[in-house]
């Protein structure tokens, strides 16, 4: 009865969740002007998929250059690049705060660690004169590199780092091994999991960014797929009727990358957290 009972919490937590996401691709298959008459839908319309082609191949700014297709790459390019350069970035730093005998690694630590308190809100104005100064604006690069130094994936890192045996270390040392090739051989492979987990959650971030992209691109061809969703949703002006059909088709498509990367790297995302042993 008590595993009867706990299933069916499950399955209410399920159907809660996923009501709202049914509810826009059964509406995006309906007309504008049956959305904005009744609301919502329940059941499909005679649309079909056809706000999905307009979504994915309709140019929503002035140069044509912001079509789904652009904006999907240009968003998946931001995960990606914030997903690897911060992996790359906080695990170089942990290694060398546990393994080094650095002078300060404590003070080092704690000085990364309480950039968690300064959101990027409160340093827009100085990344961007850096940005700017540096002649990375309407580019990937600055999209990206400003933004890898992760605290958060730092402290991870660490902590796991932490807890690799001493032995392993000293089996190392033994034959010979360098720094480079101990961290490539050793704490790479060990570290799959937690790579894993961190992944995930910066690829979401990455993905989801509004703010940072806004300030540091002009061109419509660095239009990511979040701010084509507040574009797109941002028509009521003029007498403009905003395409919600269109608009629900791109919140489901932005959705999409986000869930695949979360179903793929599952298994090894709750592992990398809980993970003590190794």
């Amino acid at each position: 009865m008590k595993k009867l009972l706990d299933h069916g919490i499950l399955i209410a937590g399920v159907l809660f969740l996923l009501t709202p996401l049914y509810l826009l691709f059964v509406s995006s298959t309906h007309e504008v002007d049956t959305l904005i008459r009744d609301g919502l839908q329940w059941l499909p319309g005679s649309q079909g998929l056809a706000a999905y082609e307009k979504a994915l191949n309709q140019s929503l700014g002035f140069s044509g250059e912001a079509t789904g297709w652009r904006m999907l790459f240009n968003s998946l390019v931001m995960g990606l690049g914030f997903a690897i350069g911060k992996i790359i970035v906080s695990m170089a730093a942990a290694y060398a705060i546990v393994y080094f005998r650095l002078p300060l690694a404590s003070f080092f630590f704690w000085a990364i660690f309480t950039t968690l308190l300064l959101p990027l809100e409160v340093r827009i104005i100085p990344s961007y004169a850096v940005v700017s100064d540096l002649g990375l604006l309407n580019s990937y690069t600055g999209l990206i590199l400003p933004l890898i130094a992760s605290a958060t994936a730092t402290f991870y890192f660490r902590q796991f780092y932490k807890t690799v045996p001493d032995e392993l270390l000293e089996a190392a040392l033994l034959d010979n091994t360098g720094p480079v090739r101990f961290f490539i051989d050793i704490l790479v492979p060990l570290s799959r999991t937690m790579m894993a987990a961190i992944f995930i959650i910066m690829f979401v971030v990455g993905w989801n960014q509004y703010l940072w992209p806004l300030i540091m691109t002009t061109e419509e061809s660095y239009t990511t797929i979040v701010m084509g969703l507040k574009n797109i949703l941002s028509t009521v002006r003029d007498s403009h009727i905003p395409p919600y059909d269109v608009a629900f088709a791109m919140i489901i498509l932005a959705m999409l990358p986000p869930v695949l990367v979360v179903i793929i790297f599952q298994k090894w995302f709750v592992k990398g957290l809980v993970e003590s042993e190794k």
